[in-house]
């Protein structure tokens, strides 16, 4: 998730625009809040062109030198736009949201993984869309046609074929970042990845009470920390090297990978209540954030510590999205652990205070929120920042539906053999014995068995991926420095956004049926 552009933004320049009117928002008004989101969401919707002839449906303007944007962060704005309706009730957008997360699904498979993005295609790429379906599923956003791949039956898609990848050949387990075996990140082991993984399997064990994704969750939280991507003091690292048994920890914190590890932590804390599990979940919920507000919310605002600079701000486009997940995540972890909602809440309230002084009165919002006002550095996932820091808000003032279930309303039809080359259900995992924290050793006695039988099914097809021109010259040491801004084989893969026409013809067939 990398772009080549790079933001340079000397204090000086917040001076020329301190006098620039602030978007007009009270934040203890929730008519007011969504007044303002939909100027905000209105405004976040101006750099989709995806519904424009000739481009391609679902995406952002890009990859470079195209545009600034990747794949993997139009499936960040879907469920960003899930939850906009969701926390407001407007429809507006929703069409276009429903359209776009099924054009992009892959078809046949289903599963995310459309053969254009194949050659530069990473598990977190991938897992993204699969967050946001799984988002849809929960929240009852309007379901696709019969003929086309359901919300949760994608999720399932998503998780089947990202297990299949699960490997203890090196590290002991854990999926690498990169899918391609032709790709550098094939080589790296990163908690982005695995996080996501976790996360979607957490939501499904909830959502459909088979213990069985409950399993594999905790396998996967047990071999992050096991592997010492989460330390004693509760930080998230970035990744390692397979040919280093993952020992050469790159020490880089990027804000949504806590968001996206506390979020599962909260479905699995719910998905277990009143249980003896429930109380391990609980402690590393509380232990997660408040290491992640006190990380990433220095004076109560949200800040992206690997980039956002006191001086200057060095982020890629990716990481100018990344406030809006940690916004929106820890919010809803309070209501499915509503234990924590006393320690979130009010720091998710003065950061969304400091966001929207950091929005104009037209809606256009800047990145850097610890200034006094605007700071015009603009984009998607500043938009989406915005959005997400006024849902954490609106969440405190009204009953918003918390995630539905099987068993509480949902509707979204599921398919356990989605993703994969088989019609046998997920893949049982034999339980492990829960501990704060279980070594990677303990992790891979634990897997093995359970992989073994799933490994069968592994489609060969998951590997394959041409190199992308220019590779060969690429720096082999590039990965030492971080993945967490580059998912994706950004800066050194520019991926081919050629269309098949016929497939474009009969996708947009099926959807206008």
């Amino acid at each position: 998730m990398a772009s080549t552009r790079t933001s340079l933004l000397l204090l000086g320049a917040y001076a020329a625009t301190a006098n620039a009117e602030a978007l007009s928002v009270d934040l203890s008004s929730a008519s007011s809040i969504k007044t303002a989101m939909s100027t905000v969401a209105y405004n976040l919707m101006t750099y989709y062109k995806g519904n424009l002839s000739g481009n391609t449906p679902g995406i952002l303007p890009g990859p470079p030198p195209a545009g600034d944007y990747y794949w993997w962060e139009g499936g960040a704005l879907w469920g960003t736009m899930v939850d906009y309706w969701h926390y407001t009730g407007d429809t507006t957008y929703n069409n276009q949201t429903e359209y776009s997360l099924v054009f992009q699904a892959g078809a046949p498979e289903d599963k995310y993984m459309p053969a254009n993005w194949t050659a530069s295609l990473g598990n977190d790429d991938q897992g993204f869309w699969g967050m946001s379906a799984m988002l849809a599923a929960e929240t009852k956003f309007q379901n696709p046609g019969s003929s086309d791949p359901q919300w949760l039956e994608l999720a399932q898609g998503v998780f089947n074929s990202q297990a299949a990848r699960w490997s203890t050949d090196y590290c002991n387990g854990g999926l690498r970042w990169q899918i391609p075996l032709s790709n550098n990140g094939y080589n790296y082991k990163n908690s982005i990845a695995n996080a996501i993984f976790f996360n979607i399997g957490a939501r499904l064990a909830r959502y459909t009470k088979n213990d069985t994704y409950a399993q594999w969750a905790e396998t996967t939280y047990n071999w992050t920390r096991g592997v010492g991507y989460i330390d004693d003091n509760w930080n998230i690292y970035d990744g390692g090297h397979v040919d280093e048994n993952c020992t050469d920890i790159n020490k880089a914190q990027y804000s949504y990978v806590p968001a996206i590890f506390i979020q599962g932590c909260g479905f699995m804390y719910n998905y277990l209540f009143q249980t003896d599990g429930s109380e391990l979940w609980k402690n590393r919920i509380i232990g997660l954030v408040n290491r992640t507000l006190e990380v990433f919310f220095p004076n109560n605002t949200a800040v992206e510590l690997s980039c956002e600079l006191t001086s200057n701000i060095q982020c890629t486009t990716d990481m100018l999205s990344y406030k809006g997940y940690l916004h929106r995540w820890l919010a809803q972890v309070t209501q499915v652990a509503p234990f924590i909602h006393d320690t979130i809440m009010p720091v998710l309230k003065a950061s969304a205070e400091a966001a929207v002084r950091n929005c104009d009165s037209n809606g256009t919002c800047g990145f850097r929120w610890t200034t006094a006002s605007y700071d015009d550095d603009t984009g998607a996932g500043q938009q989406m920042n915005a959005l997400g820091a006024m849902m954490s808000v609106l969440l405190d003032l009204e009953a918003i539906n918390t995630a539905v279930t099987n068993d509480t309303g949902g509707t979204s039809v599921g398919n356990n053999a989605a993703g994969t080359d088989s019609s046998d259900s997920v893949t049982t995992l034999s339980a492990i014995t829960t501990g704060d924290r279980a070594g990677a050793s303990i992790v891979t006695v634990v897997v093995v068995a359970g992989l073994t039988s799933m490994l069968l099914w592994m489609s060969t097809g998951e590997n394959e991926g041409s190199l992308a021109p220019g590779l060969d010259n690429f720096p082999v040491g590039w990965l030492k420095a971080s993945s967490g801004d580059a998912p994706g084989l950004r800066d050194s893969v520019a991926v081919a956004v050629a269309v098949d026409a016929a497939a474009v013809a009969a996708k947009r067939a099926t959807m206008a049926a």
